[in-house]
């Protein structure tokens, strides 16, 4: 019988393997971004997010933090530079407006975090308070994370098309939040819980989206398959 702690770390080591996977999964839409040269519609907003939100969840699982919770770190700090470069190839292939705002934001998130570490480790001087307000600010910004696939959601349903809205991001993320949210209730860790129980159902009403829209796409582009061979017949 495995112990409570050896149960939570391997579920913390598959939810690092899941988490690697969700942030590659955008992939196959940055390689499209490099071949077309432009952004086209893609939103750089759940790519800003997902980076302000792995920049606070390094600190949060840092020793100096919350002691135990290494598995956090490392897999965010990977994610850190991952999102990192898919953001250096959107800025790119940007046009100037967005680039500007593109630039502002994360000059905004890289002023913010150096205000969080310096004041957190100047003003905090123990481990449970610490953990208390980096822990908040990880719940709001988990949040966000889950919740800024929303503006696309918004785009699909306004153009009946799931163009915009990559499958395998949506997919990973579900799973994502599955596992840390099972991370979560082994040792109870409402940081974690909170964000990451609201992104599982955030997920699941992305991939049901898809579905929806994916299977009536599907059934349009046959319908215009079927007029095209009488026109011709």
């Amino acid at each position: 019988m495995l112990s409570t702690n050896a149960t939570r770390n391997i579920i913390g080591i598959v939810g690092n393997l899941i988490s690697f996977g969700l942030f590659l999964s955008p992939a196959s839409t940055f390689v499209k971004i490099y071949k077309k040269k432009a952004v086209e519609q893609f939103s750089p907003i759940p790519y800003l997010t997902i980076l302000v939100n792995c920049m606070v969840w390094v600190f949060y699982g840092l020793p100096i933090v919350k002691p135990n919770t290494i598995l956090v770190t490392t897999i965010n700090g990977v994610g850190v530079l991952i999102v990192s470069s898919y953001l250096i190839i959107f800025f790119y292939f940007s046009p100037k407006k967005m680039r500007i705002k593109v630039l502002n934001i994360l000059v905004g998130e890289l002023v913010f975090m150096t205000m969080v570490v310096t004041l957190v480790l100047r003003t905090l001087h123990t481990h449970q308070s610490r953990s208390l307000i980096v822990g908040i600010i990880a719940i709001i910004f988990g949040i966000c994370m889950y919740a800024s696939p929303l503006s696309v959601m918004k785009l699909v349903i306004k153009t009946k098309s799931v163009k915009y809205m990559p499958f395998w991001l949506s997919f990973t993320g579900f799973l994502n939040a599955i596992c840390w949210t099972s991370y979560a209730l082994i040792k109870i860790d409402i940081f974690l819980l909170i964000p990451n129980g609201l992104g599982a159902m955030l997920g699941l009403l992305q991939l049901l989206l898809y579905a929806f829209y994916y299977n009536q796409n599907a059934i349009e582009e046959n319908e215009n398959k079927e007029k095209n061979v009488e026109m011709v017949v």
